[in-house]
């Protein structure tokens, strides 16, 4: 057995020395730049997640940076990635750093799991990956991989068996390599062994595949019941007056926190999408509005949500621009242009967008 672990070792050592990804964080081991992209990859394909990587690097170079941006700022640049909880912590976090850790991530992984947004699983590939500690790294890719090498006969989020692919992951570590290895890993299950239609013929650890050799593969990893999507319809209303849309933004601690939005909410029974801009809008701000027309319906997915979003222009039935916001804690009167420089969830950017390119519906 221990002949076969230093097999496995060497052979996916081997792999990733000759076809590891290019990575921009890959490139120098940056231990901000490793951060970033792990909190970034996060519910994110790997294109975006480079995309979005460098563009936040251009903004924000360094944790000083990050620490002294605004709030609004770093969630207009995450805008697009979704669970924006994620961007508050990294504020959050690289604050943190400048006044504990003088600017720099620790290199502790329990100081690692001290900071806001970091988890088990995140610090210790920061730990592995930035600074090449000797400690185990498992994502969704190394628990398929591990659960078709030792064919695993069990469900892959079960307590149990993340304990025994955990262990597994201890097993294999090769000391003072970690750094590599699990990397090897992760592309291994990202690139190779994937959900479907895994390239089992050019594995580099085929010939130590159990569930290959059992003819398996495919019944690897044993997912459990999926959950169903759960379908939320909801309405919403740009309000034009002079020219200026009105934006309101939402509670710190409400979902998509802090980000900006067009009024409106989910649809009560027998309600029309209409009707519920009118009393969203009274409910929410004190405005009198009536709709004006129809903009576009856009749908978007949130965790096991798909939202389905209609979106109305309206007009004030009554000559009052202050609102009294009852579930929101700032408004402004902008230019539809001026939008961009704000941060909004997925549905209502979706709107806007739709909005830039055919102004139809909305008097302007």
């Amino acid at each position: 057995m221990d002949s076969e672990i230093s097999s496995i070792r060497q052979a996916l050592v081997d792999w990733f020395g000759k076809t590891g990804r290019d990575l921009p964080w890959r490139r120098d081991y940056n231990p901000y730049h490793v951060w970033i992209s792990e909190i970034m990859l996060q519910q994110t394909r790997m294109d975006r997640g480079i995309f979005f990587f460098k563009r936040w690097l251009e903004r924000f170079p360094d944790i000083r940076e990050l620490a002294a941006a605004e709030e609004r700022e770093i969630l207009k640049y995450w805008e697009g990635l979704g669970y924006y909880a994620r961007a508050r912590n990294l504020h959050k976090a690289a604050r943190m750093m400048v006044e504990r850790y003088s600017g720099d991530v620790p290199d502790s992984y329990e100081a690692l799991l001290g900071l806001p947004g970091i988890g088990p699983y995140t610090a210790a590939a920061i730990a592995s990956i930035a600074f090449n500690q000797d400690i185990a790294v498992v994502d969704a890719n190394v628990e398929r991989v591990f659960a078709r090498l030792f064919d695993i006969d069990g469900p892959i989020k079960n307590s149990k068996i993340k304990k025994i692919i955990h262990q597994k992951a201890l097993e294999l570590l090769p000391s003072g390599t970690a750094r590599v290895f699990n990397q090897a890993l992760m592309d291994l299950g990202g690139l190779i062994c994937t959900p479907k239609k895994p390239a089992c013929a050019v594995c580099p650890v085929a010939e130590f595949c159990s569930a290959l050799r059992a003819g398996r593969v495919h019944e690897r990893p044993v997912v459990g019941p999926s959950g169903k999507t759960i379908p939320i319809e909801m309405a919403t209303g740009v309000l034009t007056h002079r020219g200026l849309l009105f934006i309101q933004q939402r509670l710190a601690d409400d979902v998509w926190g802090s980000l900006w939005e067009f009024p409106g909410g989910r649809l009560e029974r027998g309600e029309t999408p209409e009707d519920a801009v009118v009393r969203e809008y009274r409910e929410e701000t004190g405005f009198a509005v009536e709709v004006v027309a129809g903009i576009t319906t856009v749908i978007h997915h949130y965790m096991k949500y798909k939202v389905v979003l209609h979106g109305f222009s309206c007009r004030l039935t009554e000559e009052c621009t202050e609102p009294v916001l009852h579930a929101a804690q700032d408004f402004r009167w902008v230019a539809l242009q001026d939008l961009a420089h704000y941060g909004f969830p997925a549905g209502h950017r979706k709107l806007i967008e739709y909005m830039a390119k055919s102004y139809q519906g909305v008097s302007l």
